[in-house]
């Protein structure tokens, strides 16, 4: 338990320590329930932090905060998408195994390969209309 001149209670505070790779890494952990131990408050963490995972995919991958609608039902149809594509990223990532981000990638990767050749037969000057 410790006390900070800045707080006017007592919080306790636990460390985790990572290896990552050739590095370490630290994560302090602080609470104001002073009834909690190391492995309940690790435990605590690990539950809010899959909130914060949902939160980043759902803005990050599904365009949630980019609504380009201001009238309610345009942004609650934007809304419903959204979790639509959540979930449709969950089933994928249950299948495939790997997180959101990367198959995001994959699928923009695999866009733009479908995409090149058309580009190139737009880019490429047409022989027969410059006779």
């Amino acid at each position: 338990m410790v006390y900070f001149e800045q707080l006017d209670f007592l919080v306790v505070i636990t460390c985790r320590v990572f290896k990552n790779g050739d590095d370490t890494a630290a994560l302090y952990l602080v609470s104001n329930n002073l009834n909690l131990n190391s492995n309940q408050l690790s435990t605590i963490y690990q539950k809010r932090w899959k909130v914060e995972e949902y939160h980043k995919s759902i803005k990050s991958n599904t365009s949630f905060a980019k609504a380009p609608t201001r009238i309610v039902t345009t942004q609650k149809e934007h809304f419903i998408a959204s979790f639509a594509a959540y979930n449709r990223f969950e089933l994928l990532k249950m299948r495939k195994g790997k997180n959101h981000f990367a198959l995001k990638r994959y699928i923009n990767v695999m866009a733009l390969r479908q995409a090149s050749p058309e580009v190139r037969r737009l880019l490429t000057p047409d022989i027969r209309k410059a006779a």
